[in-house]
């Protein structure tokens, strides 16, 4: 019997970079692409999907950037069935000492009818062509036919007999659209282990999405029938309602290994910080109710459930919190503690910071650590996402005074300075504090944006929690996004706005003009 089909190891397939930067909103630049890179390879992922190259010249040097990091997962990009695109991953990944192109197709009727508008015959050439171009230029290849669960399962069998006799390595079998349920996508993997010559020398994939809400239990179910590959996302983000959760998924084959006789490479203590470091560049917070890493997953308040978690935490606790690197301890540091407990703090609660970053965010703890008696995990990873942002320049927040008044106008007066040491003072009026303060700060960089998004978000508890502002904002045309934060929800809101400031005037001064944006060009499998 082959590999695929007797090993007990399920490869985890991470498309956070691709399918889960679709997501509206959820635009990363190359330097945050990087971080989470990094992330998913300390995670222990086995492949990384870290883009698609031809979407926009932004998205090809991202994954070429990741790829020449040589991080140490699969570095996989994704491609349409035509010559240009597949010849733009293989230029994007071919760095790495392991790489991956991946192709796809649509084959459902309803594709082939309106989008496509070819023939049965015509894509199963288009998927044997691009497959065999594939092999030529990389050993790796995988195929998905888009929209696999709404395709007839007679003409699905066929389309992938023909992607293994071209040389696919891999077979996705993707529910592009969340339409199927468990018990009939089981029935489609098992049909295809019965009807396809050579199924078991390659490697059977799924890729979910959470339309009906039933992802991981989707994947869970293709697992069952055989698939060892599950391509997922941190946090489930993705298109519409998302893809399946890369640790729900993860942590449920772990919690019952004793059902599914499998396991994963994933070291699990580092989900936590992992889903932290998305939410946070990415701006989607998490629902506190949400599985494994929501503020609720390991808390208890009904009496009944605290009495029993006294007598035994297995009573109402099926993880550890440790299992998913969420910490016992909260409360750990104030303005005494010094740079070794901080830097072990730091390192406790999973993030892996140089030394010129663990300075920098020492600095901003001491800075917070005069504000407030006590600072807790979520305000040390506040300060982490946070510490580069508006700091990296020109133009850095100096101070901050807001006025109000019922039923008058709110008046902000910002001072900002440069590296040169040159103080720019300005003030400005508005309906709200913060905007006038937004106002006072377009006046004092020259740039000028549009607000569309302003999410506030609380770092930890107490009325003194730092709050963490998340701007969506328009300039030059182009959607941004920006973080702050600070026990000041104002000040927090400024920093967010400063940072995409900030980055404006350097694109301006290199010359950029307004690229592409990468969601302009999706590719949905």
């Amino acid at each position: 019997m082959s590999e695929t089909r007797a090993e007990n190891r399920i490869r985890i397939f991470d498309t956070t970079l691709r399918d889960g930067e679709q997501a509206p909103g959820c635009s990363m630049t190359i330097g945050e692409k990087l971080r989470v890179a990094k992330a998913l390879s300390e995670l222990k992922v086995d492949i990384i999907e870290a883009g698609f190259p031809a979407a926009s010249p932004g998205d090809f040097e991202s994954v070429k950037a990741i790829a020449e990091r040589n991080y140490g997962p699969i570095i996989c990009g994704l491609a349409r069935c035509n010559p240009a695109d597949i010849e733009k991953v293989h230029a994007a990944v071919k760095s790495a000492d392991r790489h991956r192109i991946h192709v796809f197709v649509a084959t459902s009727a309803i594709h082939r009818e309106h989008k496509l508008k070819m023939a049965k015959e015509e894509i199963i050439k288009s998927a044997v062509g691009a497959i065999r171009m594939a092999r030529e230029l990389c050993d790796d290849v995988e195929f998905s036919p888009e929209d696999a669960s709404r395709t007839e399962l007679s003409y699905l069998a066929e389309v992938v007999s023909a992607a293994i006799e071209a040389g696919a390595t891999t077979v996705n079998i993707p529910d592009t659209v969340g339409y199927t349920v468990p018990a009939e996508f089981d029935r489609l993997f098992r049909y295809l282990r019965e009807h396809v010559a050579r199924i078991d020398d390659i490697v059977l994939s799924v890729h979910c999405h959470d339309d009906l809400g039933m992802a991981v239990a989707k994947c869970l179910a293709a697992v069952g029938a055989g698939a060892r590959q599950v391509e997922c996302t941190i946090n489930g983000i993705g298109e519409r309602a998302g893809n399946c959760s890369l640790e729900e998924v993860v942590m449920a084959i772990k919690t019952r290994e004793e059902f599914f006789g499998l396991d994963t490479g994933v070291d699990s203590t580092k989900l936590y910080p992992t889903s932290r470091l998305v939410s946070n560049i990415t701006g989607m917070h998490l629902p506190r109710n949400k599985a494994i890493v929501g503020e609720n997953a390991f808390a208890h308040e009904a009496g009944i459930h605290q009495h029993g978690m006294l007598q035994h935490a297995s009573t109402y606790e099926i993880m550890r919190p440790e299992d998913v690197g969420l910490s016992k301890s909260s409360l750990v540091l104030g303005k005494h503690s010094g740079r070794h407990a901080f830097r072990d703090r730091v390192i406790e609660l999973g993030f892996d910071l140089d030394e010129f970053e663990t300075n920098r965010a020492f600095q901003e703890f001491k800075k917070l650590a005069d504000k407030k008696k006590d600072v807790y995990d979520g305000d040390i990873e506040a300060i982490i996402m946070n510490a580069g942002g508006a700091s990296s320049g020109p133009w850095t927040l100096q101070s901050l005074e807001v006025q109000t008044h019922t039923d008058q106008p709110a008046t902000a007066t910002v001072t900002l300075i440069n590296q040169d040491s040159e103080l720019v003072c300005e003030s400005a009026l508005g309906d709200g504090p913060i905007a006038a303060a937004v106002q006072a700060l377009e006046q004092a960089t020259g740039v000028d944006m549009i607000l569309k998004n302003f999410e506030l978000h609380s770092a930890s508890i107490g009325e003194d929690a730092q709050g963490e502002v998340t701007v969506s904002v328009e300039v030059d045309g182009m959607s941004f996004r920006g973080r702050g934060a600070s026990v000041d929800i104002v000040e927090a809101g400024c920093r967010a706005c400063l940072e995409v400031m900030n980055r404006t005037l350097r694109r301006r001064a290199r010359g950029d003009t307004p690229g592409i944006n990468t969601q302009s060009a999706h590719a949905t499998i």
